[in-house]
């Protein structure tokens, strides 16, 4: 459904109270709080309550607690199991892109609400619904709840088709709703992906053939990208930074330099981007190893 239609039959539900296209902000966070809360699915529950103390307080916390439980997608073991988004791109067959919409639509849904407000993990399950309808790749939420319910009960049967389950089902488009109602609506996102293919390229034909086979360069810094949506970095650093960020850090971690970078009128990362600086760069770096202390920190 177009999102302005979704925006009339709220208003004419009276889900929105009087609240219009043009908004504010703090308008529209006042509309919300008058929504009542979707239900939290059974399965989510107990989960929920062993996750409570990581999310209070701060956005970190909320990060750690979702890094674990929701959308974590990371290529280094930490001897836990698989999370929901692992899952989900070889359950649900979800490509990068829409992983990491979703993974956008969630940490941009908690920096307007109360970390406390809404249960992460209902949100989570709504954002991968939500994220598959903005990027043309629609999942079912049958797929997604059993796939969920698979993650907090390993081993368990699918969710037989009973009053449950469609409770389950309206939470999960309630929340969808509310979850448009306080992004605005703007739910589309610029990803740096397209930006690290070119970047990639380039950079393989600067550097010598045997260096670039010998190093994986390229792997790592695809991995980069992917932990990088585990925090809100997506959010606060423009796309083509992220990009050239995580690909300057790739070769920091092998020990490869660009040729004739020395000799070279500007650096090599500037070539890709004018407004980049040196300080820039080194947030998104110190901002994505901060991501994977996280790891450390979670129990």
């Amino acid at each position: 459904m177009h999102p302005a239609n979704v925006e009339n039959f709220l208003l004419r539900a009276g889900r929105a109270g009087k609240a219009s296209n043009n908004q504010t902000p703090k308008g529209c966070r006042a509309a919300v709080k008058q929504r009542q809360t979707p239900p939290t699915p059974s399965f989510c529950a107990q989960h929920r309550l062993r996750g409570s103390s990581a999310r209070q307080g701060t956005k970190a916390n909320l990060d750690l607690a979702f890094t674990k439980l929701t959308l974590n997608h990371t290529p280094f073991p930490v001897g836990s199991r698989p999370s929901l988004s692992v899952i989900s791109r070889v359950k649900l067959g979800m490509q990068s892109i829409p992983v990491a919409t979703a993974c956008a639509i969630y940490h941009k849904f908690f920096c307007e609400i109360n970390v406390d407000a809404y249960d992460p993990y209902l949100v989570a399950m709504s954002a991968l619904y939500l994220a598959g309808k903005v990027e043309e790749q629609p999942l079912r939420t049958r797929d997604i709840i059993n796939v969920s319910n698979r993650y907090f009960h390993p081993g368990s049967e699918p969710l037989e088709l009973d009053s449950g389950f469609w409770v389950i089902r309206d939470s999960i488009a309630q929340c969808e709703l509310l979850v448009l109602r306080v992004l605005r609506f703007q739910v589309s996102f610029q990803h740096p992906h397209k930006y690290l293919l070119h970047y990639l390229i380039s950079l393989k034909n600067w550097l010598n053939p045997y260096s670039w086979q010998r190093t994986p360069i390229s792997v790592t810094a695809w991995a980069l990208l992917r932990d990088s949506y585990r925090g809100g970095l997506c959010l606060r650093f423009q796309a083509q930074h992220i990009a050239v960020a995580v690909l300057h850090l790739a070769l920091q971690v092998y020990g490869v330099e660009v040729p004739a970078e020395a000799e070279a009128e500007k650096p090599w990362w500037q070539v890709f981007s004018d407004d980049l600086t040196k300080p820039i760069i080194d947030n998104i770096v110190s901002d994505l190893i901060q991501i994977y202390t996280m790891d450390t920190e979670i129990p």
